[in-house]
């Protein structure tokens, strides 16, 4: 198998020296650009009439529907995730629905790109832990309950960021190449098939990275939740003793 049908990053448009221009690189820039001139054209005329656009429809039940699942996996308020893991979701899902355009390499097929969006998540969880639990609120949550268990969080940390990368390339690859194998065999039947299996297998994937991006930060600010939530149960005890 050549190296090209492995992954995007083994197509290079452009080369001098050590720099390169590969598929990764181009059409990763190209959804980027896409998501950000899609934005603009949507919210430039955004309006609180019961008269609205389609496209600001759209937009406000994919905004909600992602503040309604950040809600329920976390428990907390959606506001100050959304921005994180509703650009991760639309990101991987805007990548892997453009695979129906000839010619077109979903950047979700390279490990390099997966592994890039692992990482944000990796120094997204600390961060929010941080600051809702605090620096050491947060770090000793890596040596409960013993401080042998130190070397076991941090490797689970590792393993599931790694899981993250894996994961998502693996199943956007794979289903990359089991369509192109489809089509060398039967052109004529095959490709609507694998199209539109390839998108419902793009969307699950981006749903599930970002469902998983938010558990994990749920995981690390949860524990600062339920200890505001026994103080708020402690408070309103000690008021109703004292009002007895």
């Amino acid at each position: 198998m050549d190296l090209k049908d492995i992954s995007p990053d083994q197509i290079v448009y452009w080369q001098w020296g050590p720099v390169n221009l590969n598929a990764t690189i181009v059409f990763t820039w190209g959804v980027m650009l896409l998501m950000v001139i899609g934005a603009w054209f949507i919210t430039r005329r955004l309006s609180t009439d019961i008269h609205f656009s389609r496209w600001q429809n759209l937009l406000e039940i994919i905004v909600k529907g992602m503040q309604n699942e950040i809600r329920e996996v976390s428990n907390q308020a959606a506001a100050q995730y959304l921005p994180l893991v509703g650009t991760l979701f639309l990101f991987i899902a805007v990548s892997n629905l453009l695979s129906i355009v000839p010619f077109y390499v979903a950047p979700t097929a390279s490990l390099s790109t997966t592994a890039g969006l692992a990482i944000c998540v990796f120094v997204a969880v600390p961060v929010y832990g941080i600051i809702k639990r605090g620096i050491g609120g947060y770090f000793k949550q890596y040596i409960q309950p013993t401080l042998f268990m130190l070397p076991f969080n941090i490797m689970g940390e590792l393993s599931r960021t790694l899981a993250l990368a894996v994961r998502l390339f693996g199943n956007v690859m794979s289903t990359m190449k089991i369509g192109a194998i489809l089509l060398a065999i039967a052109p004529f039947f095959f490709p609507v098939l694998m199209n539109a299996l390839g998108l419902l297998t793009g969307m699950i994937q981006a749903y599930i990275f970002a469902i998983l991006a938010m558990v994990y930060i749920a995981s690390a600010t949860q524990a600062q939740k339920e200890h505001e939530t026994k103080t708020e149960k402690k408070g309103t005890e000690k008021k109703g003793v004292n009002n007895g």
